[in-house]
């Protein structure tokens, strides 16, 4: 009997040990709460961590920016927009850490300033924290959020893998909704497309734009795809005629062509 007793006893000690180590691999999944500070002041965001995560895998790293109506601090309600539906609707699209940053409704250009600051260590915190794969971070944004990723690659060319702008800008420009005002990201007049492009030419870019948007003309990302075309440039542009500035974010997140083609990017 003390000998059976013995070998209950070892069966249970290593059963809990298996259960113990599977506890340890397991990761939480879904939309996770984030927050981080910079300067002192806190901003909340969202991460997406895939269901099939695995902590021994490395893994593309989206950042994504929101537009000029989602400024705030709750760090939520930016998963309500195109991106974060695919996600939820079509999951096996977005075989990705997806980073929803938010910048603060303080009446600066976000992610033009702090805002865009706390987006990138927002990135770094994922790519720590998931075994985030530093030569796939790819980096998107919509209308203000299109303005931001233009801004950061403008900056930080060599941070991103390649990069998506559906209804984005890079001139001077003051916000519908927000009626924020937006600096033009670099020079004057024609140039300020040329600058920008010189300096982001070595990321693969695919830009989305509706040639009815009334909030950010179409204009903005011709000129940009003309003045990357002009540079030899890796960049694909869709002019979506007929469509407003929402109808350009949508097809940008929900095509799964573009998502396909975002997630194969690597950093030269």
């Amino acid at each position: 009997m003390r000998w059976r007793s013995l070998v209950i006893l070892s069966l249970w000690l290593a059963l809990a040990q298996v259960t113990a180590a599977s506890a340890a691999n397991r990761h939480e999944t879904g939309f996770l709460d984030r927050s981080i500070l910079v300067g002192g002041v806190e901003y909340r965001y969202q991460v997406y961590v895939p269901r099939d995560f695995d902590p021994k895998r490395k893994w593309p790293v989206i950042l994504t920016l929101h537009g000029g109506g989602d400024y705030g601090s709750d760090g939520i309600s930016i998963t309500a927009g195109a991106l974060a539906q695919t996600i939820r609707k079509h999951p096996e699209r977005i075989p990705a850490v997806v980073v929803f940053a938010q910048a603060h409704a303080d009446g600066t250009p976000g992610w033009q300033r702090q805002g865009g600051e706390a987006a990138l260590k927002a990135v770094d915190s994922a790519v720590t924290e998931f075994n985030g794969d530093t030569s796939r971070i790819l980096l998107t944004g919509f209308s203000a959020g299109g303005n931001g990723a233009w801004f950061l690659a403008f900056h930080e060319p060599r941070r991103f893998a390649a990069m998506l702008v559906a209804s984005g800008f890079v001139s001077d420009f003051t916000g519908v909704q927000s009626h924020i005002f937006y600096p033009a990201i670099a020079g004057m007049g024609s140039d300020r497309y040329d600058l920008v492009a010189r300096r982001v030419k070595n990321l693969p870019i695919w830009l989305v734009h509706g040639d009815a948007d009334k909030n950010v003309s179409v204009e903005e990302s011709r000129h940009m795809a003309a003045a990357l075309k002009a540079m030899n440039a890796d960049v694909r542009y869709t002019e979506l005629p007929g469509a407003d500035h929402s109808r350009a974010g949508e097809h940008a997140y929900t095509d799964p062509e573009i998502a396909a083609w975002l997630l194969a990017q690597r950093r030269r």
